[in-house]
């Protein structure tokens, strides 16, 4: 079995306004290592700073693979001694998670691309990436005994796009807009700002037809769910060239292997890279120890429930859809690339 279920292949590349065109990877180098030239030096010429005392790491909803990620990296920073205690913050999601590192209430959080693309463009160089930590997998779904069949057949129906805070929530949006069902269409998805947990509870007693989650695989809510009262999952791959082409390049094919939940055939989907932010002024040492955490202790940030994690080496962790890394990020990156 593969150690996480591989992205099939990549969407062509939309034509966009060089204006808002995230930046090439060289640009990404190139920006970290000028912020590096002017922070480096400093580090170097004095001892290196301790960890941080205490480390808080913001993470999701409880049954979504971000709080459980979360919950594993804080241990792991607290035992490799990167912080001196880590503590897990339970959240609504990206946008949540993203507003938590801002206010400094957060050391470290996963975001999707996606939305961390929007909220960097609100608030210029103040947070930035640590690396991709791996592959989301945007969910649709519906009940077994349900008569949708494609992801058209929810006009005029209800849908929980995700929680207020939620990254679901901005890629839902998107996703229900390049298939035509949008507000303003001819016969538009109710959208339902619904979480993970009460958004299972809703579809399960037919207040929705449908439910999106953007997770892990498995995602423990789901399959409890799917357990319950069966579940099945909508393609949503056709929807990538309308995507790619509104909003660039942070999406991508993927798929949902089958028995993924049990009794579930494979179906295609949209991936959205997964990112693990932190503020561009946190502590440059307690951002390289992480760097190492990540490809050296790689295994231990892999949730029980999961199907498995890419492996994480300086190779696939520095792929943040051109959004910029934290320069000590950058520096670690380069050293274990030799």
């Amino acid at each position: 079995m593969e150690p996480f279920p591989v992205v099939e292949q990549r969407a062509p590349r939309a034509r966009r306004d060089p204006d808002t065109q995230p930046p090439t990877r060289r640009q990404v180098f190139k920006f970290a290592a000028g912020l590096s030239a002017a922070l480096l030096p400093a580090l170097s010429a004095c001892a290196p700073r301790p960890p941080l005392d205490h480390a808080v790491v913001a993470g999701g909803e409880p049954g979504g693979f971000y709080l459980e990620f979360a919950a594993l990296l804080a241990a792991s920073l607290q035992r490799h001694g990167v912080a001196g205690t880590a503590a897990t913050l339970s959240t609504g999601g990206s946008a949540d998670n993203f507003q938590r590192i801002l206010s400094g209430a957060a050391a470290l959080g996963p975001v999707l691309a996606d939305t961390a693309a929007a909220l960097m463009a609100a608030t210029p160089g103040r947070v930035v990436a640590v690396g991709k930590v791996y592959e989301n997998y945007l969910h649709c779904i519906v009940r077994k005994d349900s008569h949708i069949r494609v992801f058209v057949d929810l006009a005029g129906k209800t849908v929980g796009t995700g929680a207020v805070g939620s990254g679901t929530a901005l890629t839902a949006g998107r996703v229900i807009a390049a298939a035509g069902l949008g507000p303003g269409s001819k016969s538009p998805a109710g959208q339902h700002q619904l979480g993970l947990n009460d958004g299972l509870t809703a579809l399960q007693q037919g207040a929705i037809d449908a439910l999106m989650w953007s997770g892990g695989l498995p995602t423990a809510a789901i399959t409890a769910a799917n357990q319950r009262v069966g579940l099945r999952f909508l393609d949503l791959a056709g929807l990538l060239p309308q995507l790619t082409a509104s909003y660039g390049d942070f999406y991508e094919h993927a798929a949902i292997p089958e028995n993924s939940y049990s009794g579930t055939p494979s179906v295609n989907t949209i991936g959205v890279a997964n990112l693990l932010l932190c503020r561009a002024d946190l502590n440059a040492d307690m951002v390289r120890q992480t760097v190492l955490l990540l490809v050296e202790h790689a295994r231990e940030l892999i949730p029980k429930s999961s199907l498995g994690i890419q492996f994480l080496s300086p190779e696939t962790l520095i792929n943040t859809a051109g959004l910029p890394l934290h320069p000590a990020a950058a520096y670690a990156y380069r050293q274990l690339h030799g």
